[in-house]
């Protein structure tokens, strides 16, 4: 046995290959070509940064969520309107700002962030105004 140990090794590294060729990625072919992962939305995705009133509610409920987690000794600045704001397709927003920051020490610093966030309730925009159907994804930017 130990004479074909090496033989062995390469007929079985041989066929996982092949197997792997002709069976699991057709397979993965045919799954990734089906609509199986498919979304049907209105929100289609954008390269370009926009400005909707989607936009708009999600940068405000991005800066609620960074001022509660900033907390209370912190004062933050925030401005009117995003830097820049994409659609990420599917009611997902990311949202890029500039912020000012006042820590207890009263040093100002600017951060700018970025906030990914989600409008759960698909097509049916009856409760924008309602930050129960929204969900922050993350915040980067604010921690050194």
């Amino acid at each position: 046995m130990k004479k074909y140990r090496n033989f062995i090794f390469v007929i079985a590294f041989i066929a996982l290959l092949l197997t792997q060729y002709k069976l699991v990625m057709p397979f993965v072919y045919k799954v990734i070509s089906s609509d199986l992962f498919l979304v049907q939305s209105n929100d289609q995705a954008s390269q370009l940064a926009i400005s909707t009133p989607l936009t708009n509610i999600a940068f405000h409920y991005c800066n609620d969520f960074i001022k509660s987690d900033l907390g209370a000794e912190t004062s933050v600045i925030f401005p009117d309107k995003p830097t820049n704001a994409w659609t990420l397709g599917n009611y997902q927003y990311l949202i890029s700002a500039e912020i000012t920051i006042t820590g207890p020490e009263a040093v100002s610093t600017n951060k700018k962030y970025a906030c990914r966030i989600t409008y759960n309730n698909g097509d049916d925009q009856a409760g924008i105004n309602d930050f129960s159907n929204w969900s922050i994804i993350g915040v980067s930017g604010l921690k050194d």
